[in-house]
C-alpha cells in the first residue's frame, strides 16, 4: 500500500475542523505552503513530527504499518 502522506493530513485536518488557515499559523508558514503539503506523497521527517503534535496525530504509525506490509509483501 503506497501512502500519499499529504492526502492523509488534508483528511485528518478536516477531520478535526481546522481550516488551512488555522494549520498554516500553527506551523508558521503560509497557506500555499500548507496547500503545497497536501499534494506531496512524501513529507520531511521534522515537519511530519510537527504537523503529528499539532493535528494529534501520529502519521508515523501509518507508515510504519505500511513499510511493515511492504515487507511481507516482499518476503511472501
Amino acid at each position: 500500500m503506497e501512502i500519499h502522506i499529504g492526502s492523509l493530513i488534508r483528511r485528518r485536518l478536516d477531520e478535526k475542523g481546522y481550516s488551512v488557515v488555522w494549520l498554516a499559523r500553527q506551523l508558521a508558514c503560509s497557506r500555499t505552503n500548507v496547500y503545497k503539503i497536501f499534494e506531496k506523497p512524501h513529507i520531511d521527517t521534522d515537519m511530519l513530527a510537527r504537523i503529528s503534535t499539532v493535528l494529534d496525530y501520529d502519521f508515523f504509525i501509518l507508515l510504519s504499518k505500511s513499510f511493515r506490509n511492504k515487507e511481507a509483501d516482499a518476503k511472501a
